[in-house]
């Protein structure tokens, strides 16, 4: 395990601002988009980080710090042009430097990331838990609390448009590789870059339930369970979705305790 020789974050309120003073601002540094996209979304939609950039190489995110001030970098270490490592020694030199945050697969470099003064140095995969930790090292712990997420809107991409689709109006999602497919109660299918273990960990205190390594279900838009020989099924929506064994008994276990209640 990696100890972590975090620097002292500055005062809360300082850079995760204190009423009426903007959020605090994020900007992920990551050459492979999967890991950028997951990090950015667990940046957004977890914690109080507004706005949260991406960049996937240094020439990209040098342009955005000569653009605007952020008060955190996340940064991984083996990238084409300048490596996470020299990058970092760039950032220090700013007159204001941002707080850095290494996110890497490699434990090999934590000790030269220390010495440039990172406040922590994350392995991937990335746990809400574990980023909640070092938002609390690099900015204090206001920019480290929950964010409100009664609402829990994800944008889509609809003809060119953005708009937001909420928690409730999901019946179920389905993985598409690095997507799901949020199938929605007016009968729509948005395709997001969302890895569906996190909308798992996100939504699962909201009544959704995994059926399979494939499916993410609302709870409340089961209207049937049924079993032919060996194959188990839900219907949601009008649609037969399938309840792998694995999940079989959960899935039954819930509708008894359901059953027993009414």
């Amino acid at each position: 395990m990696i100890a972590a020789r975090a620097r002292t974050a500055p005062p809360a309120g300082e850079r995760a601002g204190e009423a009426g003073i903007p959020a605090a601002s994020a900007l992920v540094i990551d050459d492979e988009t999967p890991a950028l996209d997951e990090l950015s979304y667990l940046l957004r939609t977890n914690f109080p980080i507004d706005p949260v950039h991406a960049a996937q190489n240094a020439s990209d995110a040098l342009r955005h710090l000569q653009e605007r001030r952020y008060d955190v970098v996340f940064l991984d270490v083996r990238m084409p042009e300048l490596d996470g490592i020299e990058l970092g020694n760039v950032l220090r030199r700013f007159a204001a430097p941002p707080a850095i945050v290494y996110v890497t697969a490699y434990e090999q470099y934590a000790v030269r990331a220390f010495d440039i003064g990172a406040c922590d140095y994350l392995l991937k995969p990335v746990s809400r838990a574990r980023l909640r930790t070092a938002l609390e090292r690099a900015l204090g712990p206001r920019a480290a609390r929950p964010r409100d997420d009664s609402s829990d809107l994800i944008p889509v991409e609809t003809a060119g448009r953005t708009r937001f689709i909420s928690r409730e109006q999901v019946r179920w999602a389905e993985a598409e590789g690095d997507y799901v497919r949020l199938h929605t109660a007016d009968g729509g299918a948005h395709l997001v870059r969302i890895p569906i273990s996190h909308l798992e960990e996100r939504w699962s205190a909201y009544g959704f339930i995994r059926i399979h390594r494939g499916y993410l279900v609302s709870f409340k838009h089961i209207t049937e369970f049924s079993v032919t020989g060996s194959v188990h099924t839900v219907m949601v929506g009008g649609c037969a979705l399938p309840v792998s064994r694995r999940h079989v008994r959960d899935v039954r276990d819930r509708i008894l305790r359901v059953g027993r209640r009414s």
